[in-house]
């Protein structure tokens, strides 16, 4: 543990920060994979799979959990399973 103040309390944001980014970074994450999962079994509504990948990248970056040309790659990369 830190004993300067100032590094006591960027430990403290530190943890708040992953303790919020952690459960979106997840819910990102497995909506991507549900998606991929769905077309590589050829099973599912792939069109409303594809929405909600979409959404999620979309407020992932909004949130500042990733960059925008990593959202705009992964919707790319994703919309060839809906094609």
């Amino acid at each position: 543990m830190p004993i300067i103040e100032s590094s006591i309390q960027r430990v403290r944001l530190n943890q708040k920060q992953h303790d919020r980014n952690e459960p979106l970074r997840s819910a990102y994450r497995t909506t991507i994979k549900r998606l991929e999962k769905a077309a590589t079994a050829g099973e599912g509504d792939l069109e409303k799979l594809y929405r909600e990948a979409s959404a999620a990248i979309d407020h992932a970056y909004s949130k500042g959990l990733i960059k925008k040309n990593k959202a705009s790659r992964q919707k790319s990369r994703l919309s060839k399973y809906v094609k």
